[in-house]
Formats: C-alpha cells, sequence, structure tokens
C-alpha cells in the first residue's frame, strides 16, 4: 500500500515528553488473541504501537479531511511494516502489541485480513489514555490515538518515539 506523497507531516507538539521513566499501569486492555493484556505485568522488553484507526480496503478514508490531519492516515502501511518486522523485534527480544481505540471485534477483523503475528490492544474506553496522559485527537465525535510507540522494559517506559512520519 502506498501513501500520497503529499501527507502533511505531524509536528512534536511535547505530548509525550512525560511518558519515559514511567511505569505502565495497572490496567487490563481487552487484545484480539483473547483475553486481555495486563500492562503492569509486562516484564519482557515490549514495543507498543499507537494508531489512531485502521480502515477497512472498501473505505479506507474515514471522514471528510481525514488526510488533512498530520499523522492520521498511514495506519495499515505501519502495522504492516510491524508486522514485515516481527521475527527481527523477536530475535531481538521483544515482543510488539499495537494499541488504538478501535473495539477488539474491529481490530480482530483487521488482524486477520492483516495478518499480524501479534496482539492489537484496544483502549476503546480511553482508561490508558487518560492513565498516562497519552496525546490524543478528537474526530467527528471520536477520541483517536495520535501515533507514537513505546518501548517499555520491565514495566517502565524506556524510550518513546513521536511524532511517527512517515507511519511506515
Amino acid at each position: 500500500m502506498r501513501l500520497p506523497g503529499d501527507l502533511p507531516v505531524p509536528v512534536d507538539d511535547g505530548a509525550t515528553a512525560h511518558l519515559a521513566g514511567l511505569p505502565l499501569p495497572d490496567i487490563a486492555l481487552p487484545a484480539t488473541s483473547g483475553g486481555s493484556v495486563e500492562l503492569a505485568g509486562l516484564s519482557a522488553r515490549t514495543v507498543i504501537y499507537a494508531y489512531p484507526r485502521t480502515g477497512v480496503p472498501e473505505d479506507p478514508i474515514f471522514f471528510e479531511g481525514w488526510e488533512q490531519i498530520p499523522g492520521a492516515r498511514g495506519c495499515t502501511p505501519q502495522s504492516c511494516a510491524f508486522r514485515d518486522h516481527h521475527a527481527e523485534l523477536l530475535a531481538a527480544g521483544a515482543q510488539v502489541f499495537g494499541l488504538s481505540t478501535q473495539d477488539t471485534a474491529f481490530q480482530r477483523a483487521a488482524a486477520l485480513r492483516l495478518h499480524l503475528p501479534f496482539a492489537i490492544l484496544s483502549d476503546d474506553r480511553l482508561d490508558l489514555a487518560r492513565a498516562l496522559s497519552l496525546p490524543t485527537f478528537e474526530v467527528n465525535g471520536l477520541t483517536l490515538l495520535k501515533r507514537f510507540t513505546l518501548v517499555v522494559r520491565e514495566g517502565k517506559i524506556e524510550h518513546v518515539f513521536y511524532p511517527v512520519f512517515p507511519p511506515d
């Protein structure tokens, strides 16, 4: 999947500056693999990439003006890039999770369609977003996560990549 060359570039607004060094909160998020993932209990090195929302092939643009929102477009290529590099991340000792505010049923369909070898976590109630003051934006009455990646070690946020562009 190719992205348009004229996508607006997100800027670093400092919305993740407070995250490095914080422990993950004692929150369990539903996962596409079934059950839930206890974030505070993640002891292995973990990569959590967050994105606004995954589209469907028949309707890749969700809302009028979606492509003009910096960082909004590109969720599917981002997930596919993590899929394509999953073996390398595992070899480096890291487990991978995707994260969005979409519900688990939608995420599960996307994970199957995209052949993702890792689980996607649902923060559809915004529990994690609120607990960590994660960067979000609003569109058409929905609160969506901005695109960022957390590197977690022994339950603590070790590094944050933000903004993430291009998404793939």
